[in-house]
């Protein structure tokens, strides 16, 4: 057995490459900040720091309506005068909205006191800078762009706030709690590891504390208990990974990945999970399932969090039913995260809808090769010729012209559209349109580098946007 491990890039010799900004939390509980300007985008600074629990002055001439509320509800002061006037003596931080020939003079005095200093939109006069947030506290995330594109950072924010489920800072208020029970009752190493592991799995369900956190300690000073997870990678992409298959592979220890996987799935992998390849690619060496299924159960009786990732969905072709079925056997615990499959990513990608209601009223997946790499001989080709029917088939690379050659011996129309596939959901993807008799004129000579799907059906022939026409033999790649 041929076992790869493949990790993250390692180009950078130090532990951390170097940083625009360091990120600094303040502690801003019942101190005094001073802010200058009475407007909106003062209003909205002024709002955060009095949520972070800051005593909040805020000087000006007028006062907009979002900042008189904030007064009203007691979140901030307002006074009707100039910031000169305050007193500097103790401020926490200083943040102005001030044009740009007082700016300069409102730094001076901030320095001068020895008070750190903000003015919105004027990056050049700020020792310090506001990110976009994700607030699950006690757990907070800062985001910066060091005010180079503030836009990104927004956007970075919203993928940030779909991967922390709400219920997060509940969670992380009850690790507050135990914390020095933790301390006190648990073993440094793999005792606290693996309680803190479960609990930050539990964390990420989505759900509200519940039961006795104090069991959970006593679960971890026992012998570790490993377990399984087997994810769907889905076809290539990494944005078509699911949420908890991207959890999942955060708190993996070890990834048993197939060679299908791409290298931006394996990046959202927790950085100090060891990678092996276990191969899976047709044509090429591959560990045998049964090495595989004795790696996962040793290293899990070892305590360890395995994932096994597999391209596209793991109870589709995926031999996962073996698996499944080995560790059981065993005692270990498993569990499975859906992928999206090859099928459904080509569909959306083409905007094609494999259930089209004019012309097609069921969907089959069908393996096109068996262990020998022939067609499976027990295929039913009659109920597959059915023309409400859209057929795709699987690992059908080398076997496409004889599924032709079977469907056109049922009868099936000569003219019903085929689309062959290869890398789909990466940059190199390929697509090869033709009539289901001239399928195999169309895989000539081709070599694809790429695992291949075969779908077939008049589904296919909705789209004439395609670009290109099902009337001519003629394969069309794109």
């Amino acid at each position: 057995m041929h076992i790869v491990s493949r990790q993250p890039s390692k180009a950078e010799p130090s532990r951390m490459a170097s940083l625009d900004v360091l990120p600094v939390f303040f502690d801003l509980k019942g101190k005094r900040v001073l802010v200058a300007g009475g407007e909106e985008p003062a209003a909205w600074k002024a709002e955060l720091l009095a949520a972070a629990g800051a005593v909040v002055t805020v000087f000006a001439g007028q006062f907009c309506d979002e900042m008189t509320a904030l007064a009203a509800r007691g979140a901030v002061q307002l006074v009707d005068g100039d910031w000169r006037r305050a007193d500097w003596t103790g401020l926490a931080l200083a943040i102005g909205d001030c044009a740009e020939e007082e700016a300069g003079e409102f730094v001076a005095v901030a320095q001068a006191h020895g008070v750190p200093v903000n003015v919105i939109d004027k990056p050049h006069h700020c020792q310090f800078q506001f990110g976009s947030i994700v607030n699950r506290s006690p757990l907070v995330v800062g985001i910066s762009t060091s005010g180079a594109a503030p836009i990104l950072g927004q956007a970075v924010r919203r993928r940030i706030e779909t991967l922390l489920p709400k219920s997060l800072g509940a969670w992380a208020r009850l690790a507050q709690t135990v914390r020095a029970t933790v301390l006190d009752r648990l073993a440094a190493g793999a005792e606290r590891r693996a309680f803190w592991e479960r609990f930050a799995d539990l964390s990420f369900s989505g759900r509200e504390p519940v039961g006795d956190p104090h069991a959970m300690i006593a679960q971890a000073s026992q012998a570790p208990s490993g377990r399984v997870t087997l994810v769907g990678a889905g076809p290539g992409d990494a944005e078509y990974l699911t949420l908890k298959a991207v959890r999942a592979l955060q708190s993996a220890d070890v990834i048993l990945f197939d060679d299908l996987v791409s290298d931006d799935v394996l990046e959202l992998a927790r950085r100090e999970a060891k990678r092996i390849l276990v191969g899976k690619r047709a044509r090429r060496a591959s560990c045998r399932q049964e090495d595989i299924n004795t790696m996962m159960a040793d290293l899990a009786r070892k305590g360890r969090h395995v994932v096994r990732l597999k391209s596209g969905d793991p109870m589709l072709f995926g031999r996962a039913g073996e698996e499944i079925a080995a560790l059981e056997a065993q005692n270990i615990p498993v569990a499975v995260v859906p992928g999206i499959s090859t099928a459904f990513a080509l569909a959306a990608e083409l905007g094609m809808s494999l259930t089209h209601r004019d012309c097609a009223q069921s969907v089959r997946f069908v393996t096109g090769h068996a262990r020998n790499g022939q067609l499976p001989a027990n295929l039913d080709w009659q109920a597959l010729a059915d023309p409400a029917t859209t057929h795709v088939y699987y690992m059908s690379g080398a076997t496409a012209p004889a599924i032709a050659e079977r469907l056109l011996a049922q009868g099936m129309n000569r003219a019903t559209p085929v689309l062959i596939a290869s890398n789909v959901g990466r940059p190199d993807r390929e697509i090869v349109h033709c009539r289901l008799d001239g399928l195999a004129v169309a895989m000539a000579g081709r070599d694809f580098s790429g695992p291949v799907i075969t779908a077939i059906g008049q589904a296919f022939g909705q789209r004439a946007a395609l670009g290109a026409s099902f009337e001519s033999l003629g394969a069309y790649a794109s």
